[in-house]
C-alpha cells in the first residue's frame, strides 16, 4: 500500500490532530518523491507551510496524520490514508522544495506565491506511510 491514489492530483487534504483528538483538515500542494513508486511503502510526499502555522504545531505534538486527494477547496476526492509527518531540514528539505517548485512553477508565477521568495519561516513536511 502506498500513495498511488495521489497520482495526477494537485492537492491533498491534510488532517492533523489537536491534543483533544479533534481533526483539522487543510488542502495543501504536495509533490511526490520520484525515488520511490507511489504504490510502494517507501513513497514520500512533501508539502510546505509557514513554520508558525497551526498544522506545524499540531504535527510537532502528534506526527500521526491522515491524507486524501482533494480539490483546491478541500473537497475530498478519494480514500483517506494514514501517514506519519516529519518536519525535514537540510538537503532533504532542499530536495522537497525543488520537487514542489517544479510541480507548481506556473501556479506560483500566476499567484505570485513563490515559496522560496517569501520572507517567512517555512517548514517542509515529509509524509511517509506509517502504521497508524
Amino acid at each position: 500500500m502506498g500513495f498511488a491514489a495521489f497520482a495526477g492530483h494537485k492537492y491533498l487534504c491534510l488532517e492533523t490532530f489537536k491534543k483533544s483528538g479533534e481533526g483539522v483538515k487543510t488542502p495543501v500542494w504536495f509533490a511526490a518523491d520520484p525515488a520511490a513508486s507511489l504504490d510502494s511503502s517507501d513513497a514520500k510526499l512533501y508539502i510546505y507551510t509557514i513554520g508558525a502555522s497551526g498544522k506545524v504545531k499540531r504535527m510537532r505534538n502528534n506526527p500521526r496524520v491522515k491524507i486524501a486527494p482533494c480539490d483546491m477547496r478541500g473537497n475530498v476526492l478519494g480514500e483517506w490514508v494514514g501517514a506519519q509527518a516529519e518536519i525535514v531540514s537540510g538537503t532533504e528539505a532542499e530536495h522537497g522544495m525543488r520537487l514542489l517548485n517544479k510541480k507548481y512553477f506556473l501556479q506560483q508565477l500566476l499567484s505570485r506565491r513563490k515559496p522560496c521568495c517569501r520572507r517567512h519561516d517555512f517548514r517542509l513536511i515529509h509524509s511517509a506511510l506509517g502504521h497508524v
